[in-house]
């Protein structure tokens, strides 16, 4: 059962993070903005966001068979050099240990994008971080009907 609503409750902070959204949703790759948001809410185990980020992928045109390979993206022949380079940080990012993000994964990251586009890519990672904590902790639920 969800516990709250935290934008009737706190409306300033969620507004501060839809900022941060919107800020993403206007300088991020779309295609790659939905399989980062897709990949994060994964991993953190919010149904939630990953109900509303597969439907809006699709929504935007990505394929079925795409959505499912990201939870297995490492083994998967779908996705580019970029789209790779964007999960993987995604992965270390969401994950963040005791050590931070390795040298190797922001090394390969950083050979193909610009330096722009990854303080973007890691805003976009940490967006959707926020928004799955705020949604987890909730316990927000997807919609019966979508």
């Amino acid at each position: 059962m969800q516990r709250m609503n935290p934008g009737e409750v706190a409306p300033q902070a969620y507004q501060a993070v839809m900022g941060m959204e919107k800020y993403v949703q206007k300088n991020v790759d779309r295609t790659v903005l939905e399989l980062v948001k897709l990949r994060a809410s994964m991993i953190n185990g919010c149904a939630f966001c990953v109900d509303m980020h597969s439907r809006d992928a699709l929504a935007n045109g990505e394929s079925s068979r795409r959505l499912f390979a990201v939870a297995a993206w490492r083994e998967s022949t779908f996705f580019d050099e970029r789209e790779r380079a964007a999960l993987e940080l995604t992965d270390a990012v969401t994950r963040l240990g005791e050590h931070g993000v390795p040298d190797e994964v922001w090394d390969a990251a950083a050979k193909v994008w610009s330096e722009r586009e990854l303080a973007d890519l890691v805003v976009a990672i940490a967006t959707i971080n926020v928004w799955n904590r705020i949604a987890v902790t909730m316990r927000l639920e997807p919609p019966a009907q979508a």
